[in-house]
């Protein structure tokens, strides 16, 4: 399992957006953009299909831009990933095609992969936008410690 380019950049500007979720301002897609290093072209397909997902909201206007659809602490790891990539809908595939002409040595091998990825699907639910910000101001806490 890996995670891909596609969703480490969303979730990169899903951090963003969570971090200024506060102060109800938008983001622009050039300020997302150059705060995380992500091109502009991808970082607007990806925000597109956040949108659409309900992840995300856009706001028009001169001082518009996107922001988080719900609370960070609403929105879990597992959301993000399955509105980009889709893995529920993945896993239910791998059930249902050629299930007659399969080995029972495939069949075994698919109930471990069905179960490894129930427990990648259960760690992803467990984790929100708001815990990312979390983790990531006490690493910087603890990087601040090493300099003093």
């Amino acid at each position: 399992m890996e995670l891909s380019c596609k969703s480490e950049y969303a979730l990169l500007a899903l951090l963003e957006l969570a971090i200024r979720y506060q102060s109800s301002e938008p983001l622009q897609i050039r300020q997302i953009s150059a705060q995380q290093n992500i091109p502009d072209r991808y970082l607007e397909q990806l925000l597109a299909t956040l949108r659409r997902g309900g992840i995300v909201k856009s706001q028009r206007g001169a001082k518009g831009g996107y922001l988080l659809a719900r609370e960070p602490w609403k929105i879990s790891l597992f959301d993000v990933l399955n509105c980009l990539e889709g893995v529920e809908a993945r896993d239910d595939e791998g059930d249902r095609e050629g299930n007659a002409n399969r080995t029972l040595e495939n069949k075994v091998v698919d109930e471990i992969w069905q179960e490894a990825c129930q427990a990648a699907h259960a760690v992803l639910q467990n984790y929100t936008l708001q815990e990312l910000i979390d983790r990531r101001d006490a690493c910087r806490q603890l990087d601040l410690m090493y300099y003093i």
